[in-house]
């Protein structure tokens, strides 16, 4: 079944099934939609099949299923997408399996179900301590929900555990953050990412700070927020391997490093993304497109678009670029391919080179979009 010549590629599964729709959130997402479920999950299984079939069966190391709320599946439907993807796809021994829970839903059942099935890393979006701030969010869980949620994953021996937090969010100070960090800390998780809002169009929590209902914290209190982070978790030896992401020795997130390095992956679901062959592949947008059975759009990459690429995604993480890799993939050094467009972020202090790789500085963590206007 194996196609012998193509490294392992990574697989994603889309979720868009929700108790609650967050205030933040403009992903495919549905509330109230639980009915679907079940035709959802044919269906999904079918593409896993199809496209297994279609792309020869490359191995896969890594597996993520991402929402909306996986965790709204009962524990046949989650073992049921699971196992559609073993059989469509040889996945190795030692791959990392992902599943994100929601506090407010994950049930010891369905933890020892995911073990079963093969899960051995779970991300929980525990987001704040604080229940006021959680609510704002349109969150339905509190803190002694993400404390049960952990113990349920090591219960059923998942002790790879990620945590999602939020800072930069409205009525949250520099002191909320730091309650947050300490309680997340205390629960040792084997990584945390930790994201600053980002205020999406029409969404509830942008109508409210457009209508001057609520307001953001100014810049200095969220660069403030985002280096308190970075000092909590480097002093409990995290390693800040990407621009929102830490983790305990050994414990990056293999997925997520392979799409911000390009390795191929392929996504399965309401609006999943592909990156196979050199094309970027996005299925149906919506929930009734996709049980419609509308085809994916794709885009074949310019050589140009994947280098720029390959910068955008690899700046993220703190290692940078190298430039071997990059001229290995590419057939030109960074230098060639970018010219004169380096000169200024560089002069600026916002890129350097460290041991062969390009990346950002401290300062150009917080001006990346900056960086990559230049790059353009």
């Amino acid at each position: 079944m194996q196609s012998p010549s193509h490294p392992p590629i990574g697989l994603y599964v889309h979720i868009p099934f929700c108790a609650s729709k967050c205030a933040y959130c403009d992903f495919a997402s549905y509330a109230g939609r639980e009915a679907d479920i079940p035709r959802y999950v044919d269906a999904v299984a079918r593409e896993i099949a199809r496209r297994g079939e279609a792309t020869g069966h490359p191995p896969a190391d890594t597996i993520f299923l991402g929402g909306g709320t996986p965790s709204l599946l009962d524990e046949t439907q989650a073992t049921r997408v699971l196992d559609a993807l073993h059989e469509a796809f040889p996945v190795e021994p030692t791959a990392e399996v992902t599943c994100e829970c929601n506090p407010g839903t994950l049930t010891p059942r369905f933890a020892h179900a995911l073990r079963a099935a093969g899960v051995n890393r779970i991300s929980l979006g525990a987001q704040a301590r604080q229940t006021r701030l959680l609510r704002l969010l349109g969150r339905i869980h509190d803190w002694p929900q993400v404390i049960a949620s952990v113990n349920m994953a090591r219960e059923a021996a998942i002790d790879n555990i990620n945590l999602d937090l939020m800072f930069g969010l409205p009525t949250q100070a520099v002191a909320d953050l730091r309650e947050t960090l300490d309680a997340a800390v205390a629960l040792a998780p084997t990584h945390v990412s930790c994201y600053g809002l980002i205020v999406e169009a029409q969404t509830p929590i942008h109508r409210r700070i457009e209508s001057g209902e609520l307001a953001l914290p100014e810049d200095d209190v969220e660069r403030e927020m985002y280096e308190l982070a970075r000092q909590t978790f480097a002093d409990r030896s995290f390693e800040q391997y990407e621009i929102s992401n830490f983790a305990r020795e050994g414990y990056a997130c293999r997925h997520n490093i392979g799409c911000w390095t390009r390795v191929p992956y392929l996504g399965f679901g309401c609006a999943a993304h592909s990156f196979f062959g050199e094309c970027r592949a996005m299925n149906p947008p919506t929930l009734d497109a996709y049980l419609a059975g509308e085809e994916p759009k794709i885009d074949r990459l310019s050589k140009e678009e994947a280098r720029f690429e390959t910068m955008m995604l690899g700046l993220r993480m703190t290692r940078g670029v190298a430039d071997e890799g990059f001229t290995r993939m590419h057939g030109l050094s960074i230098r060639e391919a970018f010219g004169d467009k380096l000169e200024k972020p560089l002069a600026a202090g916002l890129l350097e080179w460290h041991e062969g790789a390009l990346r950002l500085t401290r300062l150009g963590m917080d001006l990346q979009n900056s960086v990559l206007v230049d790059l353009m």
